[in-house]
Formats: structure tokens, C-alpha cells, sequence
């Protein structure tokens, strides 16, 4: 399917580096690209005795909503100057609750660009609304580093584990690797006995799209899959990473680890996700 819509979150700071790359992205494809400005509002903790300024909240509201307006104004001015067809829309958002006004507006696009989560310049909830569109939105998610700028697109990679939640990251990045001069299909060894050469079929599936694939079959280091894709990404160059995130569930991630965490905290260029 290709590109025509493109929902990215707005940074609130002012360096807009995933947005920089969401109205990139749409300019090459042609799509529609939406700003989401979000407003944190303050939760006021039931277990304060004091009582509250009754004006305190209002106050806090109306901040958060003049920060969202001023990064939406820079967005829009970055979106005029890149020739992009673009909106900006804003979602209220009690921090620390539910993300369903962010996700309202996610669920009908066909990617959502968000920025990893710096912990030089945090933003609320980013790790909380980065796993909340993966599971709830039903879209792929671009991950932006914070580190990174742009998106060349020449040297493109499939971390294929054959699992489904890596089928829907292939499906949902084919109109990205068929951008891309380069597709590099990734595979970590696991030991166990495969019939026929290993990532064959994706390759046959791939190259029926026009795109030229390599297979790159690599050992699994000791310290684990993600440790095996990042440093692939840093010896060859790699522009973008395509893969399945959370194939197992968010708690037994947060217990005993996986790779999708350990990318989202250590990547260094783009990753498209799905689940």
C-alpha cells in the first residue's frame, strides 16, 4: 500500500528532528502530513491536603496548550518551506493517563512518525505513547533517534525473524525499501534446523516486488539479538531498520528484557516497527 497519509508527533522543543523526517518522508511519497501537537496537562495528586489554587490548573492548561500552539507554528513553518501538504491538529492529554486522545487521531494514517525518547530533553510519556501506537493503533510506527537527522534511504534493512509481527513490518515498509538502493534482509542465527536456505523465502517475496535483496545470515552474540542488529547497523552503514516489535508481550519485555526495548534505547537511525 503505499504512503498518502503520514502522522508524526510533534517535539515540543524546538530542534523537530522527526519532524523534519515525516515531512521528508511525505514529500518523496506525496502524502498528507499531519502535526500532532500535544498538551500535557497536570494531574493534581488526590493525596495533597492543601487545597489547590483554584486557578492553578487553568493556568497549568493554558501553558501547555501555548506550548503546543508555538511547536505546531514551528511545524507548520517547516512543512511551508519544504513544499509539504500538511495540518497541524492537538491533543489534550492528562500526563500519566490514558493515551486514547493521541491515539484517536493515529488510527486512521498509514504511519506515524514519533521521536525516541531523549533523556537529555525528555518529553512526558514518550515511552508510554510510543508502545500505546504500536499496540492500540493498529499503524506502523517510524521511530526517529534523537541523535539522527534525516532519512537518505539508500541503505535499507529487514531484521526478518519470521515472525509475524516482522511479516507486518515488511508489508508495511515495502513503499520505504522500494525507495531504498540498497535492501540488506538481516538474519541472527538461532541454532535451530531450518529446511532450505535461510530467508529464501523473503527474498523470493521481495524481489517480486523489484527490489534487489541481499541475505546476510550473521551469528547471535551472547549479549543478545539487539546487540547482533546494532552493530550491523554500524559496520554497514545501514539508513533504516524494518522489524517486528514486541513479539512477546509488554510485561514479560519489561521483566526479563527483548529487542524492541533495547533498539528503542540504543538505536541510531530510524526504525520502522509494527505489531
Amino acid at each position: 500500500m503505499a504512503i498518502k497519509d503520514i502522522t508524526t508527533l510533534v517535539d515540543l522543543s524546538g530542534k523537530q528532528k522527526t519532524a523534519q523526517v515525516a515531512l521528508e518522508l511525505g514529500t518523496r511519497t506525496g502524502a498528507h502530513v499531519t502535526g500532532l501537537t500535544v498538551a500535557f496537562e497536570p494531574v493534581v495528586p488526590g493525596f495533597i491536603a492543601a487545597p489547590m489554587p483554584p486557578d492553578y490548573v487553568e493556568i497549568a492548561r493554558n501553558q501547555a496548550l501555548k506550548a503546543a500552539k508555538e511547536s505546531g507554528e514551528v511545524f507548520t513553518e517547516m512543512a511551508r518551506k519544504a513544499g509539504a501538504s500538511a495540518e497541524v491538529r492537538t491533543a489534550e492529554l492528562i500526563t500519566g493517563g490514558s493515551t486514547e486522545p493521541v491515539l484517536v487521531h493515529c488510527r486512521l494514517t498509514d504511519l506515524v512518525v514519533i521521536g525516541q525518547e531523549n533523556p537529555d530533553d525528555p518529553e512526558p510519556m514518550r515511552e508510554m505513547l510510543i508502545e500505546s501506537v504500536l499496540f492500540e493503533a493498529g499503524v506502523p510506527v517510524l521511530v526517529v533517534p534523537y541523535i539522527g537527522g534525516g532519512l537518505p534511504m539508500k541503505n535499507v534493512m529487514v531484521a526478518w525473524d519470521g515472525s509475524p509481527t516482522a511479516s507486518r513490518a515488511v508489508h508495511a515498509a515495502l513503499p520505504m525499501l522500494q525507495m531504498a538502493e540498497k535492501v540488506t534482509v538481516m538474519i541472527v542465527e538461532t541454532g535451530k534446523a531450518a529446511a532450505g536456505q535461510p530467508g529464501a523465502d523473503i527474498a523470493t517475496y521481495l524481489a517480486r516486488h523489484g527490489l534487489n535483496v541481499t541475505i546476510d545470515v550473521v551469528p547471535r552474540p551472547q549479549s543478545g539479538v539487539a546487540d547482533a542488529i546494532l552493530n550491523y547497523v554500524s559496520d554497514n552503514g545501514i539508513d533504516m531498520i524494518a522489524m517486528g516489535g514486541y513479539g512477546h508481550s509488554r510485561m514479560r519485555e519489561f521483566l526479563f528484557g527483548g529487542a524492541t526495548r533495547d533498539i528503542l534505547a540504543a538505536m541510531t537511525v530510524p526504525v520502522l516497527m509494527a505489531h
